[in-house]
């Protein structure tokens, strides 16, 4: 009954579509051009990946913090290491460009060795004074040495702030306004000002500057990312086209799924455009995938179309037939495609739930394109020609369905203990699996601004950075000398911690202030130690700052908070939470909570917790479209020993791949994270297909359990076999990205999906032979419940001597 009524639906379907091609014709283009119309409203994302929802406990601190003192990773520096700096023409140039870069709207402020000012005691007014340590520009190489010996050895307020004493490096430091940060204005600045100044700069003074900065890095990274969007499409393209011509031979073939594809990935920009979901590194992989995952979809409809042709002549009926007998086992297959990527909507994390949206849409969208565009073009097309039928004799497809046939026969202990044996040693690799919070490991190793990123760490200690907001719970605490030496004692851990930069905090000025008041002696650059001591320096503090000083932005406006800014080295998701711990119990010893309020934050804290969040959901996710693969496995077989055969051979390549990531190194983080639902979404398709051409032949053989296997296997060895090279090959393309996530992500699904064939080809039919009694139950196939998909498979040419 179940049968005959899904018949009965995918005749109608297949009488619409054909009755009525014109209008759905100028449907699609209808369509298509009114999400055209969408495109405009595609944009970039100008902020981080923020993995953590909004509602979680970092992100309500972090965001907290941002409201407080706004928006902190606005420094972009610029890095000269070169002794030849240290002359009157080299040294006035480099002070220039900084004044030039002051002028720009964008710039909120700069500070160069030309900005550094001296506190000088001034007793008669009973304030300090500020100097430049430059007056306009130097004029003679003395002027040099004395900067030099001042800077170098006497004021350890700037050290590693614009200069490495030890190896001489400069720096000037460029903050932007703070608005202007997460917005289009960013990026006009760094590609059209800060790039074209600092290039003519080098060219000029034969110096290699240096140029780094959150701003900096997020701007030509997310270049990088828009720059692959292409290149992954056309490689997409190219690939998977070859692939396609190489099984068919046919070049009108080739064309009319290259034209499906390409209205998908038109459809998808819309469907980013419409929802106005930003473009992020994970959703401009979409395109790509819906190329690489539509070209099988075309394989199996025109593959049935041409065997149908060929079998009896009648295009119309052949057409009809690629419909209803494909149709539903392609709908299935793309279903359980998108419920693998659908999974990441329930992760709560705003980038991976537009991920799971667009990619899920869009792999139906490309389902509804192949079933309707392919046969309605072939109704106006000729007959194919011989040559075009060709490969539908081809013999050596056959030998590699024999040869598993053959495995399945006479190997099925061999089978078994290897596929044991690697679970074994794949388990034991899924502990050496390491996680990685890191910002920046996935960028392009060879880019320039990576190489200046480790440039800066090992002569400043980094750029990431980690923010640590203490909240004294009263107004004007801050300035408290109890205050002031609990932040101190706190700084003293950092200083310690070699894979952190010296602190920039309220205390520096505060010690900075002792140094001056003791006519700028470099051992007095500490805090007051007595209350007489802080009353005199404190009437000379009172009027010597104005407003606008750097040093104010470490302050709120009431005194209440402060901050202690530290810039964090790329390290590893461990060691930063070691780092992490040390400074919690530091905080915990030395804040009473009665009094204070501490909290560790930054962009780089924020990305790693993101990360450890995410791995927390993976197991939900991957639970998730279990579950929801399940459901379509019950709905079809109505069996659950069919359920857990049929998982088996597919959660098996997913513990390999885990293995693998542990053996070779391949840490856990926001890219790979994805390959598991991604791949098990995919790799079940051909399970499917084969477990429902099984469940024909059992009904035509009359529950001869063998005879349907093999059956099943020859029918369906082939078009597994197309449809897994076409994947492998499409998902290697990423491969060729210079992000390490990226080609992390391609080779991953790649492997995954190789390994899902072999298990998909062997495995599965061994355990249908070995459990054949408790699976082919002849009650159950006779139950009016049955839900068997009427598919043929698309590679019939095999011939059916088996058994």
């Amino acid at each position: 009954m179940a049968k005959q009524k899904k018949s009965k639906f995918w005749d109608r379907v297949a009488r619409l579509i054909l009755r009525n091609k014109i209008g759905i014709l100028l449907g699609i283009i209808l369509i298509t051009l009114l999400l055209s119309t969408q495109w405009q409203y595609m944009r970039f994302t100008y902020t981080e990946a923020n993995l953590l929802p909004d509602d979680h406990e970092i992100n309500i601190e972090y965001n907290n913090f941002l409201d407080i003192f706004g928006e902190e990773g606005n420094l972009i520096v610029l890095g000269v290491k070169d002794t030849t700096l240290f002359t009157v023409n080299k040294l006035n140039a480099w002070n220039a460009l900084s004044d030039d870069f002051r002028a720009a709207n964008e710039v909120e402020s700069v500070v160069s060795i030309k900005d550094l000012q001296k506190l000088v005691k001034n007793n008669e007014e009973q304030r300090f004074n500020l100097e430049p340590f430059i007056k306009d520009s130097v004029k003679t190489l003395a002027e040099i040495k004395t900067l030099q010996v001042e800077l170098f050895n006497k004021y350890p307020f700037y050290d590693n702030f614009l200069f490495n004493k030890e190896t001489k490096t400069v720096r000037t430091a460029i903050y932007l306004k703070k608005e202007i940060v997460n917005t289009p204005a960013r990026k006009e600045f760094v590609v059209k000002t800060l790039m074209d100044k600092v290039k003519v700069f080098e060219d000029t003074y034969n110096l290699d500057v240096h140029v780094s900065g959150m701003p900096y890095i997020r701007t030509l990274n997310a270049q990088n990312i828009v720059d692959e969007i292409g290149l992954f499409v056309l490689a997409a393209l190219a690939i998977t086209s070859l692939i396609f011509f190489l099984f068919f031979r046919s070049f009108r073939a080739t064309f009319i799924s290259l034209i499906v594809v390409c209205v998908g990935v038109m459809w998808t920009l819309g469907i980013l455009g419409l929802l106005r979901y930003e473009i992020t590194v994970l959703t401009a992989l979409i395109p790509p995938l819906i190329i690489v995952i539509g070209i099988p979809n075309c394989i199996f409809l025109i593959n049935k179309y041409q065997h149908e042709v060929k079998l009896h002549g009648n295009k119309v009926k052949s057409l009809q037939r690629v419909i209803t007998k494909v149709g539903n086992a392609t709908l299935m297959t793309n279903v359980t495609t998108a419920s693998g990527f659908a999974t990441f909507i329930i992760t709560e994390s705003k980038l991976l739930k537009e991920f799971g949206v667009v990619a899920s849409l869009s792999i139906l969208a490309i389902f509804i394109l192949c079933l309707l565009i392919i046969p309605i073009i072939y109704t106006f097309l000729p007959y194919p020609k011989d040559r075009h039928l060709e490969h539908l004799n081809k013999r050596w497809i056959g030998g590699f369905v024999d040869w598993t046939v053959r495995m399945v026969k006479e190997k099925r202990i061999a089978i078994y203990v290897t596929s044991l044996g690697l679970l074994i040693i794949c388990i034991i690799g899924i502990y050496k699996i390491k996680i990685s919070g890191s910002l920046i490991e996935d960028m392009p190793k060879n880019a320039e601004f990576f190489s200046d990123i480790r440039f800066f760490e090992e002569e400043f200690n980094g750029i990431m950075p980690v923010e640590i907001m203490v909240d004294t719970k009263r107004k004007r605490g801050v300035m408290k000398p109890a205050t002031l030496k609990r932040m101190d004692q706190l700084e003293d851990l950092i200083i310690e911690t070699p894979e952190l930069s010296r602190p920039i905090s309220v205390v520096s000025l505060v010690k900075y202030s002792k140094q001056a008041f003791y006519n700028g002696t470099p051992k007095y650059y500490q805090l007051p130690s007595s209350e007489l001591e802080r009353g005199l320096i404190a009437k000379y503090t009172k009027n010597s700052f104005s407003e606008g000083n750097l040093l104010n932005n470490f302050t709120d406006s009431t005194g209440q908070y402060a901050r202690i800014t530290t810039f964090m080295k790329d390290i590893g998701t461990d060691r930063m939470e070691r780092i992490e711990e040390d400074l919690i119990k530091k905080i915990d010893k030395v804040f009473p909570k009665e009094k204070y309020n501490v909290t560790i934050t930054g962009k780089a804290l924020v990305f790693q917790k993101g990360t450890k969040y995410l791995v927390n959901n993976l197991a939900l996710s991957l639970s998730l479209a279990i579950f929801l693969i399940s459901l379509f496995m019950a709905y079809m077989f109505r069996s659950f020993r069919m359920i857990i055969v049929s998982l088996i051979p597919n959660l098996l390549p997913l513990v390999v791949t885990a293995g693998l990531m542990g053996y070779l190194s391949v840490p856990i983080k926001p890219s790979t994270i994805l390959v598991f639902s991604i791949a098990f979404g995919i790799s079940v398709d051909d399970t499917i297909h084969f477990l429902a051409k099984y469940r024909q032949e059992l009904l035509a053989n009359n529950w001869r359990i063998k005879k349907s296997v093999y059956s099943a296997l020859r029918e369906t060895g082939v078009s597994m076999f197309y449809t897994s090279i076409v994947l492998f090959f499409g998902f290697s393309v990423f491969t060729i990205s210079s992000f390490g996530g990226t080609v992390a992500l391609g080779a991953l699904v790649s492997v995954t999906l190789l390994f899902a064939m072999l298990s998909n080809l062997l495995l599965l039919p061994s355990l249908l032979l070995s459990l054949e009694r408790s699976i082919a139950n002849k009650e159950i196939l006779k139950k009016p419940s049955i839900n068997i998909i009427p598919i043929e498979n698309d590679t019939e040419e095999i011939s059916e001597d088996s058994e």
